[in-house]
């Protein structure tokens, strides 16, 4: 890479004097025809193009020569460097300080105009670099922009950038290139709070120049800072999550922990009575004893199954086994598991006999309808209706479960379906929280959605799910399917 510099500088200077030589045979075919003032003013451009697009050196090396051609050809006498005349002396000495004052004007213009273009490049490349890192919160991203803009600047070559820390990798630019056991220049990545990573670089034509190393190590900083501050953010998440967590496992465990109790005595109070004998076997006491003993694990039995469902939502396991299914049947299924918990309410239902079939999984629809009915039981007074109703609309089905309970604040509406969140009547109402967290995933698992609003005389449930199954055509419902 040096012995190419040096070749190409020397291929300059052997340029700037061929020119001279070849403008000096120029001016000596018309010397006859030229005054020696024109013919040295003649000679100062070709100096300044020399300077202008060499440089200074190859400039001054020109003026030097000029000087002596000047002196050789166009002075008399001619073909030596002696001088009769005082009045060709002192053109001779002026020509020559003209000539080399003109080639370090010219040479360092050029300089000058060389360092502000370079300045601005490196400005400009420090701007992308800045722009392109700017909200990156991935260290592979950042290494990746970091490798592309590093090799803008070498005009090719070999980058490897390594980057420690928790999950430590390497990125080559080419990707085909092996680790570089002998890299041009090294650039550490590091902050002050230490070291991580760093950039091995190997520049295909020539060396690494100062300005380049100054521009690497100032894309090494900036490197360094956009790591620092995605690994400020990832910390920052985890911390989020951790808190986040921790709360959602305090407050579980407060609700469960309250839901457990109540059942948990029950079946304690009972099991200790029938184990005592205080209750004759054959007795109508030990019969509601037993009974009460079953409807608790039950309870508690929902609501492991509750927890176990929000799990799998969570984590994405919840897959639904689609069949296709009537709507009218499974909300038959679910009001007839839940006619005794009703007793207190009446029930409606309205659905039309020409609704279509739909693909859903027997067992979660039922869930969503058992957990919407029994919200409605919970909140809505004695004594009131509760209504389901549903009607095809294009390509999918929407369903309503509304009740005479009273309306929820517009503000709340949206975050019903979180979980442990209650808006009304909590003090009087049991459950962990999780009945329409468990509704939401069921339905958006399905490809539907679900929502909740107030209307004129309660509030309502409303939920879609899709028609269409992969483009399988639907089946047809058979005439007279009604709820009984």
């Amino acid at each position: 890479m040096r012995i190419s510099f040096l070749i190409s500088r020397v291929s300059q200077y052997l340029l700037a004097l061929g020119l001279i030589a070849v403008i000096t045979a120029l001016l000596f075919v018309l010397r006859a025809e030229l005054d020696t003032t024109l013919i040295a003013l003649l000679y100062l451009i070709p100096l300044g193009l020399i300077s202008a697009y060499w440089g200074m050196g190859p400039g001054i090396s020109a003026a030097l020569l000029t000087f002596l051609t000047f002196n050789y050809f166009f002075i008399r006498p001619y073909y030596t460097l002696a001088v009769h005349r005082p009045i060709d002396v002192v053109a001779l000495i002026i020509f020559l300080v003209v000539a080399v004052v003109i080639s370090q004007l010219v040479g360092r213009m050029k300089a000058s105009l060389l360092a502000a273009t370079a300045r601005e490049r490196e400005a400009t490349q420090l701007y992308e670099l800045s722009v392109a890192l700017t909200g990156l919160h991935n260290e592979s991203e950042i290494a990746k922009i970091l490798a592309h803009q590093i090799q803008e600047v070498l005009r090719g070559g070999a980058i490897e950038i390594k980057i420690d820390g928790a999950n430590p990798f390497a990125l080559r630019l080419p990707e085909i290139v092996p680790p570089l056991p002998t890299p041009d220049l090294v650039v550490p990545i590091q902050t002050a709070r230490g070291p991580l990573g760093e950039m091995r670089l190997q520049k295909a034509a020539s060396s690494i120049s100062l300005a380049e190393k100054r521009l690497l190590e100032t894309f090494a900083s900036q490197g360094a800072l956009a790591l620092e501050r995605a690994r400020l953010r990832q910390t920052e998440s985890r911390a989020k999550v951790l808190a986040e967590s921790d709360q959602l496992k305090s407050i579980l465990l407060s609700s469960v922990s309250h839901e457990l109790r109540t059942p948990l005595s029950t079946i304690k109070a009972a099991a200790s009575s029938l184990r005592r004998r205080e209750v004759d076997w054959d007795s109508p006491a030990s019969v509601e004893l037993i009974a009460a003993i079953d409807d608790e694990a039950d309870h508690l039995n929902s609501l492991v199954g509750n927890l176990l469902d929000m799990s799998r939502i969570e984590s994405g396991a919840l897959k639904p086994k689609r069949e296709w299914n009537i709507l009218s049947e499974i909300v038959a299924s679910v009001l007839t598991r839940m006619r005794y918990s009703a007793d207190e309410h009446t029930l409606e239902v309205s659905l039309p006999e020409d609704l279509p079939f739909v693909p859903v999984d027997y067992v979660q629809m039922e869930q969503v309808f058992t957990n919407l009915v029994s919200n409605s039981l919970k909140y809505a007074p004695t004594n009131t209706k509760i209504r389901i109703q549903a009607e095809a609309e294009d390509d999918v089905v929407r369903v309503q479960v509304c009740n005479q309970g009273p309306q929820v604040p517009a503000e709340h509406l949206e975050r019903i379906f979180d979980k442990f969140y209650r808006i009304t009547a909590a003090d009087r109402v049991t459950g962990a929280g999780l009945g329409l967290s468990i509704c939401k995933g069921i339905i958006e698992a399905h490809g539907g959605r679900i929502w909740a609003e107030n209307i004129t005389d309660g509030f309502a449930f409303n939920f879609t799910l899709p028609l269409l199954w992969d483009g399988a055509p639907q089946p047809q419902l058979p005439m007279n399917t009604e709820i009984e």
